[in-house]
């Protein structure tokens, strides 16, 4: 017998985990747009609206832990353990949008000949406050998420942010010490080119997953010697590897073994 309980994404703790991340991430959200009204900062703006996906990436990956929670059934043998897997498909296209939409508009403020007033105290003290709050969502979802991709998406979400203050604060800075404004610009072009490279790996994952790819690491020629090496096994083919979601593979295989072991 195996012990098929719930674990990882699937557990209560992790949902916990989910749930104070959620609440840490949507208070600095409405901190951060009301600075970002206040002082001027497209930065500051940027980061806000980064933040609201890794709220609602947050709130993806708490529906899609519930609904991977439920048991398998005669209709679904394996569970529902693949939500997790689309819950993350939506967090990478949020995540690539959203770089998107901040690149235009850092590029637009760029090329526009009107000087743009920003509050870089302001800009600062908003900045290192999410930056701060990032670092205590990151560290909450370090664990769970090498074991989850759903989380994984969620984790990557609260990172790109963590960078993303990082990037303002030194734009603010420059603006404070200089008054350089277009220094606000390019540290958006920065959060979006941040942004891209994850959300492409992230899609990239989920692919691999759902075009039901061998997993990383995995030799499928070491598995068929290591069977073939078995007592009284005489051949084996039609061998898959696949998996649900990260951390958890599936094998079959077609095994075939010497009728005088069925007799002994």
């Amino acid at each position: 017998m195996h012990d098929h309980a719930p674990t990882g994404i699937r557990g209560a703790s992790n949902r916990r985990l989910l749930a104070v991340s959620l609440a840490i991430t949507t208070t600095v959200m409405l901190v951060q747009v009301v600075g970002a009204i206040l002082s001027g900062s497209l930065a500051l703006l940027a980061d806000a609206a980064h933040m609201f996906t890794d709220a609602a990436a947050l709130v993806i990956a708490l529906i899609a832990s519930i609904v991977a929670a439920r048991p398998a059934n005669d209709r679904r043998t394996f569970g529902y353990r693949r939500a997790e897997v689309f819950g993350a498909l939506l967090n990478s296209v949020i995540l690539i949008g959203l770089s998107v939409w901040i690149a235009v508009e850092a590029v637009r403020r760029l090329l526009s000949d009107a000087d743009t007033e920003i509050a870089g105290g302001l800009m600062l003290v908003v900045a290192i406050v999410g930056l701060l709050a990032n670092a205590v969502a990151l560290w909450l979802l370090s664990a769970a998420q090498r074991t989850s991709i759903n989380v994984r998406g969620a984790y990557l979400e609260v990172l790109g942010d963590l960078l993303g203050s990082a990037a303002v604060i030194v734009a603010a800075v420059i603006i404070l010490t200089t008054g350089w404004a277009p220094a606000d610009a390019i540290a958006s072009l920065a959060i979006a080119a941040m942004i891209v490279p994850r959300a492409i790996g992230l899609l990239r994952e989920v692919m691999s997953v759902l075009s039901e790819a061998t997993p990383e690491g995995v030799e499928v020629r070491t598995i068929r010697e290591h069977i073939l090496g078995a007592p009284g096994v005489a051949d084996v083919h039609d061998i898959h590897v696949w998996q649900l979601t990260r951390g958890a593979p599936v094998f079959t295989a077609h095994v075939v073994v010497d009728p005088r072991v069925l007799t002994e």
